[in-house]
């Protein structure tokens, strides 16, 4: 930074007993001060490292200024940090935590890439080279928890669910989707949940072109994550819980083919299952009717489609739903399953719970942005999609370690606006790096207790 350039001033002449002078001239100061929690995450996690050395640099060494390594991890950081387009690197150039995250000297140091260089990163890696990111994303995620829990979980629950990727522009396979009525991508998400943990944990985000069906790659990323997990915690009882878009032949198929494994897949209605769910349908009416309030039953039957192999047991809930003067209407509700239990059991108990699968989805794209795939080439937005969900790693990783605070349930965005945004000094020294946090900051606690857990020591 060329410091002969004149910084602007803001000058408050009358809000105060004498003139308030505002100058951005603080060349030591950051406004991401706690961003050193999710280099504590990352080291213990070692995610970063991992992705980046899938990717192969083939320039030349000799004209290398950013390494795959610094440009991955600044990316990562900066979308946990609230800046999820490459444009934001231009403010980030030259900002002392950023360049002590990536390994640099906060003052000396040279300053970080720049947008150009890190969109042609961004262009780098190839379908190989993404698909090897995409696992080590989630051997790194199961690593962590087996070795969090010892290598024995009871039961662990496997959620996929498809979400829309809205697209503006020239993006290489994006599709107008029927079913969200806009051009889009079609990604689709992966959580695990531990026992009765009530926290979903992200391992997979791939991005699909637009008009996917909903099964498509669901297969595939069950087959090699139910190998993982089995390696990961013998004798674990696996479930799996699913959409409508996925009960297609060849998940079912897959799915009854797995020892040790329930399923939950949620199913569209059709003539044959509304005839069969009618006779509920007929006492929740009756009910609905006398009591003026919304009514259900539960029931269950045989059923097997066209294109099934065989039939498998259909669980329904014939509703009733009112809502004040409006006209009762009827909601039935079917879900296929392998399961013993009772029908209402399953529905509200096991099924219903994934609901809190949506408000994950909603972090990934209120919280981080996970959208923001305006690459031409569908890859480089791949990348994108994966570099999001390696910052989501992360944060959970944060909110993972503040399960006794007041942070435990915080959305990804209140930990970061609590605990990351902080406003900060950096003071370099012979024998240390000093960063200066303020002393009037109301989740001091919060932040201690985090910092303590990721290795930190007080001194």
């Amino acid at each position: 930074m060329n410091e002969d350039i004149t910084t602007q001033c803001l000058m408050f002449p009358e809000l105060f007993d004498r003139p308030v002078v505002v100058t951005f001239d603080q060349r030591q100061g950051s406004s991401d001060g706690g961003a050193i929690l999710l280099k504590a995450a990352d080291q213990r996690l070692g995610l970063t490292a991992a992705l980046a050395a899938c990717v192969k640099d083939e320039r030349q060494a000799g004209k290398v200024e950013h390494t795959i390594d610094e440009m991955l991890m600044l990316r990562v950081m900066a979308i946990a940090c609230g800046y999820e387009d490459a444009n934001d690197a231009g403010r980030l150039a030259s900002d002392p935590i950023f360049k002590l995250l990536v390994g640099r000297d906060p003052i000396q140091g040279p300053d970080l890439a720049s947008q150009p260089t890190l969109s042609r990163f961004e262009n780098t890696p190839d379908r190989k080279q993404l698909f090897r990111m995409s696992e080590v994303l989630a051997d790194t995620v199961i690593e962590r928890h087996r070795s969090r829990l010892y290598g024995r979980a009871r039961r662990i629950t496997i959620d996929l669910d498809p979400t829309d990727d809205p697209t503006h522009g020239a993006q290489q396979l994006s599709f107008f989707n029927g079913h969200y009525d806009t051009w889009c991508y079609l990604p689709v998400v992966g959580f695990l949940s531990f026992n009765d943990e009530r926290e979903q944990f992200l391992f997979t985000a791939i991005l699909r072109p637009g008009n996917a069906p909903g099964s498509r790659g669901a297969v595939g990323i069950l087959r090699r994550l139910i190998a993982r997990l089995r390696e990961a915690f013998p004798g674990v009882h696996l479930r799996v819980r699913l959409d409508g878009g996925f009960a297609t032949p060849e998940v079912l198929d897959f799915l009854d083919e797995q020892w040790r494994l329930e399923y939950v897949i949620n199913m569209a209605s059709n003539a044959v299952l509304n005839r069969m769910a009618e006779p509920a349908m007929v006492i929740a009416r009756r009910l609905s009717e006398k009591s003026g309030e919304t009514e259900h039953r539960y029931g269950e039957c045989r059923y097997a489609a066209k294109t099934w192999k065989q039939k498998r047991r259909v669980i329904y809930k014939a509703e009733v739903v009112r809502h004040g003067e409006r006209e009762p209407k009827d909601n039935q509700r079917f879900v296929v399953t392998n399961m013993k239990q009772g029908p209402q059991w399953i529905y509200e108990e096991v099924y219903c719970q994934r609901g809190d699968i949506e408000n994950r989805i909603k972090e990934l794209h209120y919280g981080l942005e996970i959208g923001r795939t305006s690459c031409t080439d569908f890859w480089a937005n791949q990348l994108r999609v994966l570099m999001t969900a390696a910052s989501y790693v992360l944060l959970q990783e944060l909110r993972l370690n503040l399960a006794s605070t007041d942070c435990a349930r915080s959305q990804v965005s209140t930990l970061r606006d609590r605990l990351l945004k902080l406003g900060a000094y950096v003071v370099v020294s012979v024998r240390r790096i000093a960063v200066h946090l303020p002393q009037a900051f109301p989740y001091r606690d919060s932040f201690n207790h985090l910092a303590l857990s990721l290795g930190a020591q007080s001194g």
